[in-house]
Order: C-alpha cells, then sequence, then structure tokens
C-alpha cells in the first residue's frame, strides 16, 4: 500500500472511529450505575484479597470489566469524598477555600452551592433521569440547625437530582430517619421532631451508635430499622431502575454498608469468617448483586456502565478490630486507615463493568480517582466541560476503555481528616504535609476512635517514624515515600530525597492556590 492510499486509509478509520464514539454519546447513550459504598476498604473484597469475606457479586463485576490497583478516594473521611464526587472539585476548595475536612455534623446545611454544576445537572442535561438512593451527608436546607419538619430545601433535588429516597446523615448517628425527595418519610404534622426535646423518641441501639437526640416524629423513627436499611435501599434502587428503564439513567447508590453500627439483616448474620465485620460486607455484596440482576433481567446490563467503589478506606473501629483479631485485613498491605493520608486511608476498591467497551478480566495500575468521574461521564455523553467546572477532573475513559501508555494524571491530592497532613501523589512518589497519617490519632484496643501510632501498634503495621505505639522523638515533620518500592509505606524518605520532597511540596502549594484545569 502506497503513502497515499495509506493516508487516505488513516482518514476513512479515524472518522469511522469519530462516528462510532458519537454514536455512544448521542444514540446509545449508556445507563450510569456508581454504587458508592461506605468505608469499604482495598482489602474488603475478595477480587483485592480478602480470604474471611466472600463477595461473589462484586467478584462478577471485576471478571466482566475492569478492576483498578491505584485507585483514591479525594478525600479519606465521608462529606469531603462525597463532595467531590459530587463537584469535580477537592474538597480543599469547598467553603470559599476553607475546605471541607471531616465528616459533617449532623444538621447541617447544605454544603454545595446551588450555583455548582454538578455531576447529577450534567447527566440531566443530557437527557438522563438521576437519582440518589442511600447516604447523603453533604447537609439539607440554607441554615443550620436543620428544620425536619420543613421540606428540606435546598438538598439533593436542587442539585440535579429527580429523585432521592435514603438517610440524611450518617448510620451511626441521628436524626434516625429516612428522607424521600425534600421530606421526611412518615413525619406527622401533630407530632413533630423536636432538637434535644425530652422525651427522646426510642431508637434501636448498638454499642457504637450515637443516642436520639429528637423527640417526636414516633412514626418517622418507626420506620427506621437498623437491620433493614440495606434491604430497603436496595429495594428502592431497583424499583427506581425499574420505572426508568426506558430511557438512559443516572442512579448514584450510595450504601450505608459498610459504615458503624455493623447491622446486616439478619439473613447475613454469622455468614462471614469475621464477625459482623464481614457478614455487613455479605449484605453488600447482596445489594450489588440486587441491582446487578435486575439490570439483566431488564436486558439493559450490557448498556450500563457500572462503577463500584468506596468513599475512603476501611476504619480500625470496634468491628473493624473485632475482624483484624478473626484475621482479616481491612485495607490489605496498605498502612493506615480511614481518616489517614497514609495509603489505607484512600487506596479503595474500583471496579467499571461496561460490556464490549470495557476488556472483561483486565486490570489497571492507572492512577485515576473518583473526583475524575465528572470529567470521564461528560467524555462518554459527549459533553464539553468549560472552564471552573469539576476544576480537578481527568477523563479517564481511556485507563477504562483502553491501556494508554502514560499516567493521564500528573499528580493528585489525597485529603486526610487533618488539613496540615494534606498530601499529593505524583509518579511512584507521595508527599504527605507533616508528621503522622493525619487522621484520628489516640485511643487504645477496644476504642471507636483507635487511630495514628497506636492503631498501627495494634495491627503491627511498621513505620520508620514510630515506635511502641508512638512518634519517635526524632520523627521527620513531614513524609515522602516510593510506593513503587514501598507499598505499605514503612521507610519515610523525606531526609534522603531533599530535592524531591521540595519539588512535590512546592507542586501542592502551586495546586492548593490555583483554580487547576483538567
Amino acid at each position: 500500500m502506497n503513502k497515499n492510499w495509506s493516508a487516505i486509509y488513516l482518514l476513512i478509520s479515524v472518522i469511522i472511529f469519530g462516528i462510532s464514539t458519537a454514536g455512544i454519546a448521542q444514540k446509545q447513550q449508556p445507563n450510569v450505575v456508581i454504587i458508592f459504598t461506605d468505608d469499604v476498604g482495598y482489602g474488603d473484597i475478595g477480587c483485592y484479597g480478602a480470604t474471611k469475606i466472600k463477595t461473589p457479586n462484586i467478584d462478577r463485576l471485576a471478571k466482566e470489566g475492569r478492576m483498578f490497583t491505584d485507585a483514591h478516594s479525594a478525600s479519606a473521611v465521608c462529606t469531603p469524598s462525597r463532595y467531590a464526587l459530587i463537584t469535580g472539585s477537592y474538597p480543599f476548595r469547598a467553603n470559599k477555600g476553607e475546605g471541607v475536612w471531616g465528616p459533617l455534623r449532623r444538621n447541617n446545611k447544605l454544603i454545595i452551592d446551588t450555583d455548582n454544576f454538578t455531576i447529577a445537572k450534567l447527566m440531566k442535561k443530557n437527557g438522563y433521569a438521576t437519582a440518589c438512593i442511600g447516604k447523603w451527608h453533604l447537609g439539607f436546607g440554607e441554615e443550620s440547625p436543620t428544620d425536619w419538619n420543613k421540606p428540606l430545601i435546598p438538598g439533593p433535588l436542587q442539585l440535579g437530582f429527580d429523585y432521592y429516597f435514603g438517610i440524611p446523615f450518617v448510620s451511626s448517628g441521628p436524626p434516625y430517619v429516612y428522607v424521600e425527595n425534600d421530606r421526611v418519610v412518615g413525619l406527622e404534622a401533630n407530632d413533630p421532631l423536636v432538637l434535644n426535646g425530652k422525651p427522646v423518641s426510642p431508637t434501636p441501639q448498638y454499642s457504637d451508635k450515637s443516642p436520639n437526640t429528637f423527640s417526636g416524629g414516633k412514626k418517622a423513627h418507626s420506620l427506621y430499622e437498623d437491620e433493614k436499611i440495606g434491604v430497603t435501599l436496595a429495594g428502592k434502587a431497583v424499583d427506581w431502575i425499574k420505572q426508568n428503564k426506558e430511557n438512559p439513567f443516572f442512579l448514584y447508590l450510595a450504601t450505608t454498608n459498610i459504615h458503624h453500627p455493623f447491622t446486616p439483616n439478619k439473613k447475613f448474620q454469622g455468614t462471614s469468617e469475621c464477625g459482623r465485620y464481614g457478614d455487613f460486607v455479605h449484605e453488600l455484596d447482596w445489594i450489588v448483586g440486587q441491582v446487578t440482576n435486575e439490570l439483566e433481567k431488564l436486558n439493559i446490563l450490557d448498556n450500563t456502565l457500572l462503577i463500584f467503589t468506596s468513599d475512603n478506606g476501611g476504619m480500625l473501629n470496634v468491628g473493624g478490630q473485632e475482624a483484624w483479631r478473626a484475621g482479616h485485613r481491612l485495607n490489605g498491605n496498605l498502612l493506615g486507615f480511614k481518616f489517614d493520608a497514609w495509603e489505607g486511608g484512600h487506596r479503595i476498591p474500583f471496579i467499571a463493568r461496561w460490556p464490549k467497551h470495557i476488556a472483561p478480566g483486565t486490570k489497571s495500575g492507572q492512577l485515576l480517582c473518583h473526583v475524575d468521574l465528572f470529567a470521564t461521564l461528560a467524555a462518554i455523553i459527549g459533553y464539553n466541560l468549560t472552564e471552573g467546572i469539576a476544576p480537578d477532573s481527568y477523563n479517564m475513559l481511556p485507563a477504562l476503555t483502553g491501556n494508554p501508555k502514560n499516567m493521564l494524571r500528573d499528580d493528585l491530592v489525597l485529603a486526610p481528616f487533618h488539613p496540615e497532613n494534606l498530601a499529593i501523589r505524583a509518579g511512584d512518589w507521595i508527599y504527605i504535609g507533616a508528621r503522622g497519617g493525619g487522621g484520628w490519632n489516640g485511643g487504645k484496643p477496644g476504642d471507636h476512635i483507635l487511630g495514628g501510632p497506636a492503631a498501627l501498634q495494634f495491627a503491627d503495621e511498621k513505620n520508620s517514624d514510630i515506635a511502641d505505639g508512638a512518634f519517635k522523638d526524632d520523627a521527620a515533620d513531614a513524609q515522602l515515600y516510593n510506593l513503587k518500592k514501598d507499598i505499605s509505606q514503612k521507610k519515610n524518605l523525606i531526609d534522603k530525597k531533599p530535592r524531591i520532597s521540595h519539588m512535590m511540596n512546592q507542586r501542592l502549594k502551586i495546586i492548593k492556590q490555583s483554580q487547576q484545569t483538567r
């Protein structure tokens, strides 16, 4: 074939590929389901190495899709990680630059400006039915404390979701009610919810669950049964899928599994080898199966991009400690736990299934973050994001459907609980701006808040800055690790690699001060 014919053939191929790609966006827009789990660590899933827990439905997604081994949550904490997914922005940019770092306190107003162009608005604008089902934890209303007796506006509906059903806060804290769209489910006008009222309305109590702080709302409270939350949310998701099967839909299913308290439905209790922690993962796997099976039954599974991931790493709370003693490693061989800038705090499972586009049974070491889902979905549906929208989101479609030779991300900023430990990843290196993990720091075995050096001592995890459950006197004020050579972060190289440390510190400062674009 001569050069002229080669050029013509190449041009025709490019045109055909462009037409077929456009067809994805214009003619066969895929349904999108994001299963965003709570506190599921890198080692909690069978295909990621769990042996005390069985996850056949999640493992099926990996067999039929692609699992990522270097995926991260933008934050090692629940609320900021959800903020990142919804907005496509790093959580340190929230609150006009003050950031959102910890879990949102109960009765807080909505922390995302309704003027923001969110991931739900993106999908809705492009013809998708949109729903959020499950844990919200981003606040309701314009003022704090929230008045639960009024319409909860603004909330998910004002951020682009057509439908919402779920729990407003966390499963471990009040008000212990369901919200549908913008109203508390079952709330009666003659029995309002009263914050700090007396007598407090009864709700089921577990050792690692905060007492109720509301009086009134007895019917609303009665509908909220801890051991039925997972089953309820799965049912709502399945029903919504059935109702919207004829047109493209976007479902953000934010499970309460496996956040404490560990309250699996009775049919899952005693089914794992590591106590209620493992049983709760088994219930989560069942939820994934319910969604997958329904998509398959409706003959739309193969035209659905289904993503399974987590909001942060596994937590070494009381249930996590019991699972650890039983031989389960929540975060695999990674250092640290939820809240930490160490890898155990934010390296997470991430599996994507999309037949005919994602090769089955494949793995990728591409660096990505769930903040990237915004730009990736925009690319799939053929929408051009303008300057300032989802500023920290990268298009990861090439990593889902192909095998790029180079990393699509030059760097990634990772937020722990404490701002001073803000970290940056670039290539094989991660720089952490202070000593320790930046999460909870203290406690003793048996405490819900076990963290930091004490947690590493309990778990027998090694780090060169720590000995006998405490920081060494000469521990450095910052940290640098080569993750290619030291995935478990045993050796802090901050003093041995000053040039790299300085470069990464400067890079972090520039990103923090910029309005970074994709």
